[in-house]
């Protein structure tokens, strides 16, 4: 790991970093540890319907399964010692946190040079692995909750998944790593627990400390324990004093990131320019069928008006003034390699949630290397407008209030329902139709959404950027 990074460093790919070359090191001794890695059992029968339709045999069922969870991580200790210890990393945007993950991952199963000559049978074990978008990874998660109760609707999803998630990948990456829902935060707690009991090894990176995970949401006392079981078995990393934000040396080309104020100042000159740029970049002609139906988790879809054989175009209305969320943006990036999007407005406090949705398009293109072309009414530097926030609680759940200007933002899924009449609404962590998740979120959260935001779209605006 320390040699692949320094490699890159004699290369001039990449700038020599204190607090980077020590995270090398700590993934060096991890990459040392997973040969030691105990095998995952076989997967075995899911619990049958009828032992859940009293409470009795549920009792009984939990118990035997608490009972096997214990047997089972006193046989591994004494067979193989204790698991590797999963690293939690967390500091500030663009300091090199997902490039020193994804380093590590990559040379995951690489064998060494000396490989050849180490009769060790360990070293040759081959790990399987996932490296995942957080938000993504917990898309995955509802989706397969909402598959298990479509056959057991009074059984429990959470073991049966974790061990489904252990025996496609005893090493799990997550990108991202962000709590800002109730929902989520309760899953986390049980499904972490027995990850760790089938001693899947867990990196992650994060832009908040496990103690301001959550920070600010309502029943946030009930995932209190998720956060003290992951400092005592992870080992965590901090980039807290990196402050150099790497992403913002690369220059953006011009040619992914355009503006406008024509509905200011009446400029058609320009505006027409960047129309014609856009018309260029789209390419080909649009398919004058009717709009393509892209399928997203749960049965739902997201329809595309004007689209060719690797573009869609959009405005900005279709896509964040609906009630969208991850899933549709994942599904999109899927699909198209470039998406443009036209009149993006200034986003301040009148656009709370529009904000939450673009920013989580633009975390679903960056993670996908989906090309994100903008056409904006303000520059780049100007289109997230900073705010002022404060926590207010009046029966112990912390509200956000927002003051006078800004906006904010979750880089996470929206969780939708269906009416009895068909039509689907966004769910907040308050259960009321209407009101912003992010509202129940940090104020820090919020503020950083944005920073990171701009960050990748810098970083998105380069030559280089997209799927080949």
């Amino acid at each position: 790991m320390t040699a692949a990074y320094e490699r890159k460093v004699d290369a001039g790919e990449v700038r020599r970093d204190d607090a980077q070359v020590a995270l090398a090191a700590k993934l060096d001794a991890l990459h040392e540890s997973l040969a030691s890695l105990p095998p995952v059992p076989m997967r075995t029968d899911h619990q049958k319907e009828g032992s859940t339709t009293s409470s009795g045999p549920l009792l009984l069922a939990r118990s035997l399964a608490s009972t096997q969870s214990f047997l089972r991580k006193k046989f591994y200790l004494w067979s193989f010692g204790p698991p590797p210890r999963g690293i939690y990393i967390h500091g500030p945007v663009g300091v090199g946190k997902s490039f020193l993950m994804d380093l590590f991952y990559a040379l995951v199963n690489v064998p060494n040079d000396d490989s050849c000559c180490n009769s060790d049978s360990h070293s040759h074990a081959k790990i399987s692995k996932r490296r995942v978008h957080f938000h993504e990874f917990m898309l995955d998660v509802h989706h397969r909750i909402f598959v298990y109760k479509q056959e057991h609707p009074r059984g429990d999803a959470i073991p049966i998944i974790a061990q489904q998630l252990a025996q496609e990948a005893q090493l799990l990456c997550f990108d991202e790593f962000q709590v800002t829902d109730v929902a989520d935060a309760m899953i986390l707690k049980r499904l972490f627990l027995f990850l760790s009991d089938w001693n899947v090894v867990v990196v992650a990176t994060s832009n908040r400390a496990p103690d301001a995970l959550y920070e600010g949401g309502i029943n946030r006392s009930l995932f209190l324990p998720f956060i003290d079981m992951l400092k005592h078995t992870f080992d965590i990393f901090s980039m807290e004093d990196s402050q150099k934000d790497y992403r913002l040396e690369s220059r953006a080309d011009g040619q992914s990131y355009f503006w406008s104020n024509k509905d200011i100042h009446g400029d058609n000159n320009i505006y027409n320019n960047i129309q014609a740029q856009l018309e260029e970049i789209f390419g080909g002609t649009a398919y004058t069928a009717e709009a393509e139906s892209i399928s997203v988790l749960f049965g739902r879809t997201v329809q595309v008006a004007r689209f060719n054989d690797r573009c869609a175009w959009f405005d900005f209305s279709e896509l964040c003034n609906q009630p969208l969320g991850a899933a549709d943006y994942i599904s999109l990036c899927r699909r198209f390699p470039v998406i443009i999007m036209e009149r993006v407005p200034q986003l301040d406090s009148n656009h709370l949630n529009e904000a939450r949705r673009f920013v989580t398009l633009i975390d679903a293109c960056y993670e996908s290397r989906t090309r994100l072309v903008l056409a904006a009414q303000v520059p780049l530097d100007e289109l997230f407008v900073d705010f002022e926030a404060q926590v207010e609680s009046s029966d112990g759940d912390g509200e956000l209030i927002v003051n006078d200007k800004g906006g904010n933002s979750s880089s996470f899924a929206t969780t939708m329902i269906r009416t009895k009449e068909g039509k689907y609404y966004e769910w907040s962590a308050t259960g009321r139709i209407g009101v912003s998740l992010a509202q129940f979120s940090s104020a820090n959260d919020l503020a950083f959404s944005f920073r990171r935001a701009t960050s990748r779209l810098v970083e998105m605006g380069g030559k280089g950027w997209g799927r080949q």
